[in-house]
């Protein structure tokens, strides 16, 4: 078994995953859609959510696996967040020098066939993947390649929005504490403007990508609130 090198941004990734907050929450139905529409879509048994922390795997989502996580030595997805491809493919892990003695393809799960694409932000950092396994060699074609990179990049936006959500308490947070009116406002300027209109278009996004109808009203009332915002910030300015 080899284990993966360290990305070369290693540091500043985990400091940005860490930010985001997601490592160890509850399931969420919005990820736990996307995991199983790429099963589907792929036609694998069991599909991931998954973030690479220090030490460890651990798997937002998970479709067709118990387990919540798995050492970091042993991931599949650490070797796929420094891989410079759009994909990282593992067609037979039995006859594969990184992977044919590995625990995760010795034993249960039987992690035989792979395919994961990088969770990547903005700034360039690969928080893990999204990925389909199967306990057979197989392969994918272009078209199911090209609809899970999609749904990857959907996974990356929810990421973003995320994000965008946190920075916001955190100004917010700042504001309330600020017993300066023109202080507040220069914040509410300075800080919250810049983040409105990416996240208006990153809901957009998310919205011509044929959303479930609950995930469509979630997005509208998101979207009214930045609206609304956005308002507010015009018209101080």
């Amino acid at each position: 078994m080899k284990p993966a090198p360290l990305p070369e941004n290693e540091e500043s990734r985990i400091k940005a995953l860490k930010e985001l907050e997601l490592l160890d929450t509850l399931p969420e139905d919005v990820y736990d859609d996307i995991t199983r529409i790429a099963s589907e879509i792929c036609g694998t048994p069991a599909s991931l959510i998954t973030l690479i922390d220090t030490d460890r795997q651990w798997f937002k989502s998970k479709h067709g696996l118990v387990c919540p996580e798995t050492p970091r030595d042993q991931a599949f997805c650490a070797h796929a967040i420094v891989n410079q491809e759009d994909y990282f493919i593992v067609p037979d892990a039995r006859y594969d020098e990184r992977f044919f003695d590995n625990p995760l393809t010795k034993n249960e799960p039987y992690v035989i066939f792979y395919a994961g694409v990088p969770l990547r932000d903005k700034e360039g950092h690969a928080f893990g993947t999204l990925c389909v396994i199967d306990s057979r060699p197989r392969t994918l074609s272009e078209q199911k390649l090209l609809s899970l990179k999609a749904l990857a990049n959907l996974v990356a936006v929810h990421f973003e929005l995320r994000k965008t959500r946190l920075e916001l308490k955190k100004i917010l947070v700042m504001i309330q504490n600020s017993s300066n009116n023109q202080i507040a406002t220069d914040l509410l300027t300075s800080q919250i403007k810049p983040i409105v209109d990416p996240m208006l278009q990153e809901i957009e996004t998310l919205l011509n990508g044929q959303p479930s109808q609950g995930q469509v009203q979630h997005l509208n009332s998101l979207q009214n609130m930045a609206q609304s915002l956005k308002s507010v910030l015009n018209a101080t300015s």
